[in-house]
C-alpha cells in the first residue's frame, strides 16, 4: 500500500514536541531543535510548517525573520523523516514555499545543498553578490524578480548559538 503524508500546513500549538523529536532524529542531534526553540523564544519565529502523517509528524521548516535585509526571511531548519527521505516530500514542501515567496514577493534566504533548494525554486545565482557569515557558495534565495541584490545578510540572533 502507497503511504503518502497529508498537505503541508502550519504547524499547530502542542506539536513542539514532535517537531523536535523529528529535529533530533533527522539531524542526529539536538542543535536544530535547540536553535527552532531559541527562535521561538526570541519572537525571530516568522512560520513554521508540518508534514503530517497518522496524527505525526514527517516534515519540517521554519521560517525567521533576518536582521538585515529588512522584510526577508531566513529558511533553517527543513527536515523530513528519515523513513521518508528520498520520495519528493522535501522538494514538494519547499516548492510551495518559494511559490508563495514569489507571489508575496518575499525574500527567503537558505543555506544549504545547492541542487536540492535550486530544484525547489531557489536560485544560487541570484545569491552570489550576498555577504554572508556562512559560505555565499551555499547560499541561496527565493521570491519575485530576477536581480541580484546586494547587501549584507545578518541572521536572527538565534544562529550565533549554534
Amino acid at each position: 500500500m502507497l503511504q503518502t503524508p497529508e498537505f503541508s500546513r502550519e504547524m499547530r500549538r502542542g506539536e513542539e514536541d514532535a517537531v523536535a523529536e523529528l529535529l533530533t532524529l533527522a539531524f542526529d542531534g539536538d542543535a536544530e531543535a535547540r536553535l527552532v526553540a531559541a527562535l521561538r523564544k526570541s519572537g525571530a519565529m516568522a512560520g513554521e510548517v508540518v508534514l503530517p502523517y497518522q496524527g505525526g509528524i514527517v516534515g519540517y521548516y521554519a521560517l525567521s525573520q533576518m536582521r538585515e535585509p529588512t522584510g526577508w526571511l531566513c529558511l533553517a531548519p527543513v527536515a523530513i523523516h528519515p523513513d521518508w527521505q528520498g520520495r519528493g516530500h522535501g522538494r514538494r514542501m519547499i516548492g510551495m514555499l518559494t511559490e508563495w515567496a514569489r507571489l508575496s514577493k518575499t525574500s527567503v534566504v537558505v543555506l544549504g545543498q545547492v541542487p536540492f533548494y535550486e530544484c525547489a525554486g531557489f536560485s544560487a545565482a541570484r545569491a552570489r553578490e550576498l555577504v554572508s557569515p556562512y559560505p555565499v557558495e551555499h547560499t541561496l534565495l527565493a521570491g519575485a524578480g530576477e536581480d541580484i541584490p546586494h547587501g549584507n545578510l545578518i541572521y536572527p540572533l538565534a544562529f550565533e548559538k549554534l
